[in-house]
């Protein structure tokens, strides 16, 4: 007999800690609709989200280098397979729900704007008068509004669950219709890991991409990070002819073997403390039990400030986005003048969400190219 949701629920149940989030358990979807049949609902919303048009749409928008500098630099695609990778690899040691974590790691970044945070921090300014821009409210909105490729509901009627994970640092959504609402602190344990997974992704593989570009060193990273000289020192005693490439390449999998094993571990102690013994009671923590130790926490805001100061804000990295933003400003004010500019769809969120939000949708949903060849075709310059 073929495996079917119901034999999936019960691994599940066999498999999964008492504090994971089941998928049999799930508050369902704002819209309802028959169980899957030979996916679990959280299998079912990891699918919708990598079949969509945003996501594909992640492939042409830019990580830390403008898309198309590097064969080799990441996207914010490759970025977001990279989280989900490293999010799963820490939901199966926990014995967590490792579709859902998936599902909310491969949606974190779906509404990020062009050209990176620079793009974010533009439309942020251009829509201060209209409640602001922050992508990870936009992911919400994209999975929510602005995929339209089902008949009977906007978006793609995710479980609250994945919802729940996607709002990151925004509240929990509204249950379902006819379901109470609950005050929680904290998200579930899933998406908790899904969001240090990309932490522990980002300050990584910028890492690679900044030693790749040539704009970082080993050299500078031996002398100014303690947690690079480290895992240098370690590879070195182990391999000491490895080619520079290679060499760098490994140093860079033992910082995240090193974080994931101090997670791991740390969340582990944090959870047998809180003595929780279900999903929700995770939910009514004081604090995120999905944690660093004290040590590893300071190693990475250390790090973190390096990378501003000599990768992110690197007038390599820095003026192309400065310069790739004024694009967006002007495409804004061009659609104010010539909303019917924007096609249909767009259009027809206007009269709901007001214009200015209906303009940011357009332009958040663009990759890289398309902002500067739509720039061309719009304003010729």
């Amino acid at each position: 007999m073929p495996c079917n949701c119901e034999e999936l629920e019960g691994r599940e149940r066999n498999a999964l800690a008492p504090y994971a989030q089941f998928s049999a358990e799930t508050r369902g979807r704002i819209v309802h609709e028959p169980p899957p049949e030979w996916r679990t609902q959280y299998q079912r919303d990891r699918d919708r989200i990598i079949h969509s048009r945003a996501f594909r749409r992640l492939e042409h928008k830019t990580q830390v280098f403008l898309s198309g500098s590097g064969d080799h630099l990441r996207t914010r695609l490759t970025h977001t397979m990279e989280v989900a990778a490293i999010a799963r690899n820490i939901a199966r040691a926990l014995r967590l729900n490792e579709d859902l974590t998936e599902a909310i790691a491969l949606g974190h970044d779906l509404g990020h704007s062009p050209f990176g945070h620079a793009g974010e921090e533009a439309l942020d300014n251009l829509m201060r008068d209209h409640g602001g821009f922050e992508h990870n409210k936009q992911s919400r909105r994209v999975v929510e509004l602005l995929e339209h490729k089902y008949p009977v509901f906007p978006g793609l009627n995710l479980t609250w669950e994945t919802l729940e994970g996607l709002a990151k640092h925004d509240t929990a959504p509204e249950p379902p219709l006819g379901q109470a609402q609950v005050e929680f602190h904290h998200p579930s344990l899933e998406a908790q890991v899904a969001n240090l997974a990309d932490e522990i992704t980002y300050y990584s593989h910028d890492l690679d991409d900044g030693l790749d570009s040539g704009l970082l060193t080993e050299e500078q990273l031996e002398r100014d990070i303690d947690s690079w000289r480290d895992a240098s020192d370690r590879i070195i005693l182990e391999h000491s002819n490895l080619a520079d490439e290679c060499r760098h390449y490994f140093i860079i999998r033992c910082l995240i073997d090193d974080q994931v094993h101090d997670v791991v571990h740390t969340t582990e102690a944090n959870i047998d403390e809180a003595s929780v013994a279900s999903a929700d009671e995770v939910r009514a923590q004081a604090k995120r039990l999905v944690a660093y130790g004290s040590n590893r926490r300071e190693a990475n805001l250390r790090l973190r400030a390096y990378l501003y100061k000599n990768l992110y804000y690197n007038d390599v990295v820095h003026e192309p986005h400065t310069r790739a933003t004024t694009l967006l400003g002007e495409l804004f004010h061009y659609f104010e003048q010539q909303p019917e500019a924007m096609g249909e769809f767009v259009q027809s969120l206007i009269p709901r969400h007001g214009l200015q939000r209906a303009i940011c949708d357009h332009l958040a949903c663009m990759t890289d190219r398309f902002v500067i060849l739509e720039h061309e075709r719009l304003l010729g310059k």
